[in-house]
């Protein structure tokens, strides 16, 4: 047992001394000084607990306490703001569940759908293309670029000097 998880054990061993991690405990406490001292600082401040007792509440703070219950009880009600404001910072936030989980699925839904769309934008999925597929492509740029350059030569006419008959 490690330093760490024996001082995670020292309250086992002390309010029960019988399990098993309390008994690994006593084991590294045996070769441990360190462990050993936070043990009796533990011990020191259990003692001093037990010998605390707490201070007895005012003969009058039952009758001032439901004084004030009935004075709470008997105020106008709060605002609307007043009441959101206290139902928000007091309650366990029970009745909100429902609204939050649908508000959640929602934002989910539509984050997912907007990521989905951005990522094709993004980057379009592509086809890898058969070799065959990627010959006949070449061939016919090829082929494109011929009909460019005859294009080009028949706007420049036809060589008047090598159809012409020679003169005799």
């Amino acid at each position: 047992m490690n330093c760490t998880r024996c001082q995670a054990a020292l309250p086992d061993l002390l309010l029960d001394p019988g399990s098993t991690e309390a008994r690994a405990a006593q084991a590294h406490l045996a070769a441990c000084d360190p462990c050993r001292e936070d043990l009796a600082e533990l011990q020191a401040a259990f003692g001093a607990l037990d010998g605390w007792t707490a201070p007895e509440p005012s003969p009058w703070f039952d009758g001032r306490l439901m004084a004030r219950l009935r004075d709470e009880q008997a105020a106008a009600p709060e605002g609307f703001l007043e009441r959101l404001r206290s139902t928000l910072l007091f309650s366990t936030g029970r009745q909100f569940r429902p609204a939050v989980a649908g508000a959640l699925a929602l934002v989910l839904a539509v984050s997912g759908g907007t990521a989905v769309t951005v990522s094709h934008v993004l980057h379009p999925a592509t086809v890898e293309a058969s070799a065959a597929v990627q010959d006949l492509q070449i061939i016919d740029r090829n082929d494109q670029a011929l009909q460019t350059m005859d294009q080009l030569l028949q706007e420049d006419g036809p060589d008047d000097s090598s159809t012409a008959a020679p003169a005799s």
